[in-house]
Protein backbone atom coordinates (compact mmCIF):
# COMPACT_ATOMS: atom_id res chain seq x y z
CA UNK A 1 0.00 0.00 0.00
CA UNK A 2 1.41 3.37 -1.02
CA UNK A 3 1.77 6.19 1.48
CA UNK A 4 -0.88 8.26 -0.30
CA UNK A 5 -3.35 5.36 -0.27
CA UNK A 6 -2.61 4.72 3.39
CA UNK A 7 -3.28 8.38 4.19
CA UNK A 8 -6.56 8.26 2.26
CA UNK A 9 -7.68 5.13 4.09
CA UNK A 10 -6.92 6.91 7.36
CA UNK A 11 -9.21 9.79 6.38
CA UNK A 12 -6.80 12.41 5.01
CA UNK A 13 -9.09 14.45 2.73
CA UNK A 14 -6.34 15.74 0.47
CA UNK A 15 -5.13 12.18 -0.08
CA UNK A 16 -8.72 11.05 -0.75
CA UNK A 17 -9.14 13.85 -3.31
CA UNK A 18 -5.89 12.95 -5.07
CA UNK A 19 -6.79 9.25 -5.18
CA UNK A 20 -10.27 10.04 -6.53
CA UNK A 21 -8.70 12.20 -9.24
CA UNK A 22 -6.43 9.33 -10.25
CA UNK A 23 -9.39 6.94 -10.39
CA UNK A 24 -11.41 9.48 -12.37
CA UNK A 25 -8.70 10.12 -14.97
CA UNK A 26 -7.91 6.42 -15.27
CA UNK A 27 -4.33 6.53 -14.04
CA UNK A 28 -5.17 3.91 -11.40
CA UNK A 29 -7.98 1.37 -10.97
CA UNK A 30 -9.51 -0.47 -8.04
CA UNK A 31 -7.60 -3.54 -9.17
CA UNK A 32 -4.33 -1.60 -8.89
CA UNK A 33 -5.02 -0.84 -5.24
CA UNK A 34 -6.63 -4.21 -4.46
CA UNK A 35 -10.08 -2.87 -3.68
CA UNK A 36 -13.27 -4.69 -4.60
CA UNK A 37 -16.58 -3.09 -5.51
CA UNK A 38 -19.32 -3.68 -2.93
CA UNK A 39 -22.23 -5.89 -3.96
CA UNK A 40 -25.11 -3.81 -5.30
CA UNK A 41 -27.65 -6.35 -4.11
CA UNK A 42 -26.89 -6.26 -0.39
CA UNK A 43 -29.85 -5.73 1.95
CA UNK A 44 -28.63 -2.39 3.31
CA UNK A 45 -27.70 0.07 0.60
CA UNK A 46 -24.29 1.67 0.34
CA UNK A 47 -24.86 3.82 -2.74
CA UNK A 48 -27.98 5.75 -3.70
CA UNK A 49 -28.66 7.63 -6.94
CA UNK A 50 -30.74 10.77 -6.57
CA UNK A 51 -32.11 11.80 -9.93
CA UNK A 52 -34.81 13.87 -11.56
CA UNK A 53 -35.46 16.62 -14.05
CA UNK A 54 -33.44 19.87 -13.83
CA UNK A 55 -34.92 22.49 -11.53
CA UNK A 56 -36.68 20.21 -9.04
CA UNK A 57 -34.26 21.17 -6.26
CA UNK A 58 -32.11 18.03 -6.06
CA UNK A 59 -28.99 19.75 -4.70
CA UNK A 60 -30.79 21.62 -1.93
CA UNK A 61 -32.72 18.46 -1.02
CA UNK A 62 -29.55 16.36 -0.95
CA UNK A 63 -27.87 18.95 1.28
CA UNK A 64 -30.79 18.81 3.72
CA UNK A 65 -30.68 15.00 3.80
CA UNK A 66 -26.92 14.97 4.34
CA UNK A 67 -27.28 17.48 7.16
CA UNK A 68 -29.90 15.25 8.80
CA UNK A 69 -27.81 12.06 8.48
CA UNK A 70 -24.53 13.68 9.52
CA UNK A 71 -26.31 15.13 12.55
CA UNK A 72 -27.17 11.55 13.53
CA UNK A 73 -23.50 10.57 13.32
CA UNK A 74 -23.41 8.99 9.86
CA UNK A 75 -20.46 9.69 7.55
CA UNK A 76 -21.98 10.62 4.19
CA UNK A 77 -20.25 11.36 0.89
CA UNK A 78 -21.74 12.89 -2.25
CA UNK A 79 -20.57 12.44 -5.83
CA UNK A 80 -22.32 15.21 -7.76
CA UNK A 81 -22.22 14.62 -11.51
CA UNK A 82 -22.31 17.69 -13.76
CA UNK A 83 -22.80 17.58 -17.54
CA UNK A 84 -19.79 18.27 -19.72
CA UNK A 85 -20.02 20.38 -22.85
CA UNK A 86 -20.12 18.02 -25.85
CA UNK A 87 -18.00 20.57 -27.74
CA UNK A 88 -15.34 21.68 -25.22
CA UNK A 89 -15.57 18.96 -22.59
CA UNK A 90 -15.81 21.61 -19.84
CA UNK A 91 -18.27 21.47 -16.93
CA UNK A 92 -19.60 24.02 -14.45
CA UNK A 93 -19.24 21.75 -11.38
CA UNK A 94 -21.53 24.09 -9.45
CA UNK A 95 -23.24 21.80 -6.94
CA UNK A 96 -20.73 22.71 -4.21
CA UNK A 97 -22.13 26.26 -3.98
CA UNK A 98 -25.54 24.89 -2.90
CA UNK A 99 -24.10 22.73 -0.11
CA UNK A 100 -24.27 24.36 3.31
CA UNK A 101 -23.53 21.09 5.14
CA UNK A 102 -19.84 21.15 4.15
CA UNK A 103 -19.46 24.54 5.89
CA UNK A 104 -21.33 23.56 9.06
CA UNK A 105 -18.65 23.13 11.77
CA UNK A 106 -20.89 20.77 13.74
CA UNK A 107 -21.08 18.16 10.99
CA UNK A 108 -18.56 18.95 8.24
CA UNK A 109 -16.17 16.23 9.42
CA UNK A 110 -18.90 13.72 8.54
CA UNK A 111 -19.69 15.19 5.10
CA UNK A 112 -17.69 14.91 1.88
CA UNK A 113 -18.65 16.43 -1.49
CA UNK A 114 -16.98 15.78 -4.82
CA UNK A 115 -18.10 17.12 -8.21
CA UNK A 116 -17.49 15.05 -11.34
CA UNK A 117 -17.84 15.90 -15.02
CA UNK A 118 -19.52 13.39 -17.33
CA UNK A 119 -16.62 13.88 -19.79
CA UNK A 120 -16.79 11.39 -22.66
CA UNK A 121 -19.51 9.24 -21.14
CA UNK A 122 -22.72 9.29 -23.19
CA UNK A 123 -24.77 8.57 -20.08
CA UNK A 124 -25.58 10.96 -17.26
CA UNK A 125 -23.34 9.04 -14.87
CA UNK A 126 -19.96 7.86 -16.10
CA UNK A 127 -19.25 4.29 -15.06
CA UNK A 128 -16.08 5.41 -13.29
CA UNK A 129 -18.37 6.84 -10.58
CA UNK A 130 -18.97 3.26 -9.45
CA UNK A 131 -15.25 2.87 -8.75
CA UNK A 132 -15.06 6.23 -6.99
CA UNK A 133 -18.00 5.31 -4.77
CA UNK A 134 -16.35 1.98 -3.89
CA UNK A 135 -13.17 3.82 -2.94
CA UNK A 136 -15.04 6.22 -0.65
CA UNK A 137 -16.75 3.28 1.05
CA UNK A 138 -13.36 1.63 1.56
CA UNK A 139 -12.13 4.88 3.15
CA UNK A 140 -14.84 4.64 5.81
CA UNK A 141 -17.70 6.69 4.38
CA UNK A 142 -20.83 4.81 5.36
CA UNK A 143 -23.19 6.02 2.62
CA UNK A 144 -22.40 7.45 -0.81
CA UNK A 145 -24.98 9.52 -2.66
CA UNK A 146 -24.75 10.03 -6.42
CA UNK A 147 -26.59 13.11 -7.64
CA UNK A 148 -27.12 12.91 -11.37
CA UNK A 149 -27.55 15.63 -13.94
CA UNK A 150 -31.22 15.08 -14.79
CA UNK A 151 -31.04 14.95 -18.56
CA UNK A 152 -33.70 12.75 -20.11
CA UNK A 153 -33.07 9.26 -21.44
CA UNK A 154 -29.43 9.19 -20.37
CA UNK A 155 -30.58 9.35 -16.76
CA UNK A 156 -31.17 5.59 -16.84
CA UNK A 157 -27.42 5.17 -16.49
CA UNK A 158 -27.82 5.88 -12.76
CA UNK A 159 -29.33 2.40 -12.51
CA UNK A 160 -25.94 0.94 -13.30
CA UNK A 161 -24.04 2.40 -10.37
CA UNK A 162 -26.37 2.58 -7.37
CA UNK A 163 -28.05 0.19 -4.95
CA UNK A 164 -31.16 2.37 -4.72
CA UNK A 165 -32.78 4.93 -7.00
CA UNK A 166 -34.58 8.01 -5.68
CA UNK A 167 -36.54 10.07 -8.21
CA UNK A 168 -37.11 13.70 -7.22
CA UNK A 169 -39.98 15.63 -8.80
CA UNK A 170 -41.38 19.12 -8.46
CA UNK A 171 -44.97 20.35 -8.34
CA UNK A 172 -45.04 21.23 -12.06
CA UNK A 173 -46.57 18.48 -14.15
CA UNK A 174 -43.86 18.99 -16.77
CA UNK A 175 -41.37 17.37 -14.38
CA UNK A 176 -43.51 14.26 -14.21
CA UNK A 177 -43.84 14.05 -17.98
CA UNK A 178 -40.06 14.38 -18.31
CA UNK A 179 -39.51 11.59 -15.80
CA UNK A 180 -42.05 9.37 -17.51
CA UNK A 181 -40.42 9.94 -20.89
CA UNK A 182 -37.05 8.96 -19.44
CA UNK A 183 -38.47 5.86 -17.79
CA UNK A 184 -37.34 7.11 -14.40
CA UNK A 185 -40.63 6.53 -12.60
CA UNK A 186 -40.52 2.87 -13.64
CA UNK A 187 -37.14 2.47 -11.90
CA UNK A 188 -37.74 4.40 -8.69
CA UNK A 189 -37.43 2.75 -5.29
CA UNK A 190 -39.04 5.89 -3.84
CA UNK A 191 -40.29 9.22 -5.23
CA UNK A 192 -39.83 12.53 -3.42
CA UNK A 193 -42.04 15.38 -4.61
CA UNK A 194 -39.88 18.34 -3.62
CA UNK A 195 -40.88 22.00 -3.19
CA UNK A 196 -43.86 20.83 -1.16
CA UNK A 197 -44.51 24.41 -0.07
CA UNK A 198 -45.57 25.35 -3.62
CA UNK A 199 -49.00 24.98 -5.17
CA UNK A 200 -49.54 21.74 -7.03
CA UNK A 201 -47.14 19.57 -5.02
CA UNK A 202 -49.85 17.73 -3.09
CA UNK A 203 -51.88 17.24 -6.25
CA UNK A 204 -48.93 15.86 -8.19
CA UNK A 205 -48.06 13.46 -5.37
CA UNK A 206 -51.65 12.20 -5.47
CA UNK A 207 -51.45 11.70 -9.23
CA UNK A 208 -48.28 9.69 -8.84
CA UNK A 209 -49.81 7.50 -6.14
CA UNK A 210 -52.84 6.84 -8.32
CA UNK A 211 -50.61 5.98 -11.26
CA UNK A 212 -48.50 3.61 -9.18
CA UNK A 213 -51.61 1.96 -7.73
CA UNK A 214 -52.24 0.50 -11.17
CA UNK A 215 -48.80 -1.16 -11.17
CA UNK A 216 -49.34 -3.58 -8.30
CA UNK A 217 -47.81 -4.31 -4.93
CA UNK A 218 -44.22 -3.23 -5.68
CA UNK A 219 -45.20 0.42 -6.14
CA UNK A 220 -42.71 2.82 -4.51
CA UNK A 221 -43.70 5.22 -1.76
CA UNK A 222 -44.34 8.84 -2.73
CA UNK A 223 -43.36 11.47 -0.13
CA UNK A 224 -43.59 15.26 -0.01
CA UNK A 225 -40.47 17.28 0.89
CA UNK A 226 -38.99 20.75 0.73
CA UNK A 227 -35.23 21.00 1.10
CA UNK A 228 -35.43 24.79 1.24
CA UNK A 229 -38.23 24.98 3.83
CA UNK A 230 -37.19 21.81 5.72
CA UNK A 231 -40.58 20.18 5.17
CA UNK A 232 -40.68 16.40 5.46
CA UNK A 233 -36.89 16.11 5.59
CA UNK A 234 -36.71 14.21 8.87
CA UNK A 235 -39.33 11.71 7.68
CA UNK A 236 -37.72 11.32 4.25
CA UNK A 237 -34.24 10.87 5.76
CA UNK A 238 -35.53 8.08 8.00
CA UNK A 239 -37.38 6.39 5.13
CA UNK A 240 -34.37 6.57 2.82
CA UNK A 241 -32.00 5.04 5.38
CA UNK A 242 -34.23 1.97 5.64
CA UNK A 243 -35.18 1.94 1.97
CA UNK A 244 -35.43 -1.52 0.43
CA UNK A 245 -35.14 -2.20 -3.26
CA UNK A 246 -38.48 -2.64 -4.98
CA UNK A 247 -36.74 -4.81 -7.58
CA UNK A 248 -38.20 -2.56 -10.27
CA UNK A 249 -34.78 -1.49 -11.54
CA UNK A 250 -32.96 -4.83 -11.51
CA UNK A 251 -33.20 -5.62 -15.22
CA UNK A 252 -32.50 -2.02 -16.22
CA UNK A 253 -29.54 -1.97 -13.83
CA UNK A 254 -28.00 -5.07 -15.37
CA UNK A 255 -28.68 -3.78 -18.89
CA UNK A 256 -27.04 -0.44 -18.17
CA UNK A 257 -24.07 -2.08 -16.47
CA UNK A 258 -23.53 -4.25 -19.53
CA UNK A 259 -23.88 -1.32 -21.94
CA UNK A 260 -21.76 0.88 -19.70
CA UNK A 261 -18.91 -1.64 -19.59
CA UNK A 262 -18.97 -1.84 -23.36
CA UNK A 263 -18.97 1.94 -23.66
CA UNK A 264 -16.12 2.18 -21.17
CA UNK A 265 -13.98 -0.19 -23.24
CA UNK A 266 -14.52 2.00 -26.28
CA UNK A 267 -13.88 5.31 -24.52
CA UNK A 268 -10.71 4.07 -22.81
CA UNK A 269 -9.36 2.48 -25.97
CA UNK A 270 -5.96 4.01 -26.90
CA UNK A 271 -7.19 4.65 -30.46
CA UNK A 272 -10.46 6.30 -29.38
CA UNK A 273 -9.47 9.91 -30.10
CA UNK A 274 -7.71 9.08 -33.34
CA UNK A 275 -10.78 7.17 -34.52
CA UNK A 276 -12.94 10.19 -33.62
CA UNK A 277 -10.60 12.43 -35.62
CA UNK A 278 -10.87 10.13 -38.63
CA UNK A 279 -14.66 10.17 -38.33
CA UNK A 280 -14.57 13.97 -38.38
CA UNK A 281 -12.26 13.92 -41.42
CA UNK A 282 -14.61 11.54 -43.23
CA UNK A 283 -11.98 8.82 -43.70
CA UNK A 284 -14.01 6.35 -41.59
CA UNK A 285 -17.70 5.63 -41.29
CA UNK A 286 -19.35 4.57 -38.03
CA UNK A 287 -19.28 0.84 -38.76
CA UNK A 288 -15.58 0.97 -39.65
CA UNK A 289 -14.87 2.96 -36.47
CA UNK A 290 -16.66 0.39 -34.32
CA UNK A 291 -14.83 -2.45 -36.02
CA UNK A 292 -11.49 -0.74 -35.43
CA UNK A 293 -12.14 -0.21 -31.72
CA UNK A 294 -13.92 -3.49 -31.00
CA UNK A 295 -11.46 -5.57 -32.97
CA UNK A 296 -8.46 -4.28 -31.04
CA UNK A 297 -10.42 -4.50 -27.79
CA UNK A 298 -11.34 -8.14 -28.42
CA UNK A 299 -7.69 -9.01 -29.08
CA UNK A 300 -6.58 -7.42 -25.81
CA UNK A 301 -9.25 -9.13 -23.73
CA UNK A 302 -8.97 -12.60 -25.34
Amino acid sequence: MTEELQQAMEGDRRAIARMLSKIENGSISLADISLERPSIESEAWSTMAITGAPGVGKSVLVDALMTQWAGQGLRVALLAVDPSSPRTGGALLGDRVRMSSVDNPDINERVYVRSIATRSSSGSVPLIVEDMAAFLLACGWQRVLIETVGSGQAELRCAAVADRIVVVEGPARGDGIQAEKAGLLELADIVLVNKADLDGAERHAGELRESYALDGEDAPEVMLTSGLKNIGIEEAAAALLELESTGRALRARMRERLLGRHERRLVLHPSYNSVLNRLCQGTLDIEEALSALQGDSDERTS
